[in-house]
């Protein structure tokens, strides 16, 4: 009886393994073939024009230099503002909060907040920060509106990271005479630091894919600014022009091509933050 039921166990876990295996293989096939296929198709419509140059009519020229701009200045000013807040909000939760009611109601209200559609937090921020606060149509009406889907991805995955260090580690702090303060900054967070720079990548994906939120906030204006007058003008996203040259104007060599550097920027963007997290490792002795 016991090498039946053994058996049927064995035979279980590998019915299961040979599933798992299966999983991996079409997740990791479908991720190459996309990616493979847009860079087939995108890459050799990149030129210099298109990298440097502003579309004009006049000229007959398309150039997204706007663009990558403004995308840069998006995911620069959401970064800013959404990342104090959420880590603060979590480092709150994790160490302060002592009403275990209070502290589900939040999470509870973060994780609705994740599940709603971008379409509608679009429509939202055109509402309040456009209309409301007199903002008008501008890059930071959109990064506000970022900061908002983006602060429950920041503070779950910071709150998560938090939950990882162990006590153990506090109470020595405590033993030496440290404050709390002291030891959240000292102790805690560089310990959880690689959680706090995993929920940085993870949004930073996400705003650079975002497009229907920013075509009700930021518009789709293709100009040059600097960071100051940029964040005060209208302007076009990456995501938000490959929408335009998609869907408006029929041009799918100038979409592939858009869609190969947002995928090599954001490829480029996780790079980076993963190398400061590093860094900053090193920096505190790990």
């Amino acid at each position: 009886m016991i090498e039946r039921v053994s058996g049927k166990r064995k035979t279980w876990c590998n019915v299961m393994k040979g599933l798992s295996y299966i999983s991996l293989f079409i997740v990791t096939a479908l991720t190459f073939f996309m990616l493979i296929y847009v860079l087939v198709r995108g890459l050799p419509h990149v030129t210099s024009t298109l990298l440097f140059t502003s579309p004009s009519m006049l000229r007959n020229t398309i150039g997204i230099l706007p663009d990558i701009l403004n995308t840069i200045y998006i995911v620069i000013a959401t970064l800013i503002v959404v990342l104090p807040i959420g880590v603060g909000a979590a480092i709150y939760l994790n160490e302060y909060a002592t009403n275990k009611k209070v502290v589900e109601l939040i999470e509870f209200a973060a994780e609705t907040l994740s599940g709603i559609p971008s379409i509608i937090y679009g429509l939202v921020g055109m509402l309040i920060f456009c209309q409301f606060f007199s903002f008008g149509t501008c890059l930071l009406a959109g990064a506000l509106t970022l900061v908002i889907m983006n602060l429950p991805t920041i503070m779950r995955t910071t709150q998560e990271s938090l939950k990882t260090v162990p006590d153990s580690y506090r109470e020595g702090a405590f033993a030496l005479g440290a404050g709390k303060w002291r030891v959240i900054r000292t102790v805690v967070l560089p310990t959880c630091i690689n959680g706090i720079i995993t929920g940085c990548i993870l949004s930073i994906g996400r705003i650079l894919s975002e497009s229907a939120a920013l075509l009700f906030t930021a518009g789709f204006a293709h100009n040059i600014n600097g960071f100051i007058n940029g964040m005060g003008s209208a302007g076009a996203t990456l995501t938000v022009a490959l929408y335009v040259y998609a869907s408006e104007r029929g041009e799918f060599d100038i979409a592939f091509a858009i869609a190969a550097i947002l995928m090599i920027l954001t490829v480029l963007i996780n790079f980076l933050t993963t190398y400061m997290g590093k860094l900053m490792n090193r920096r505190n002795g790990q």
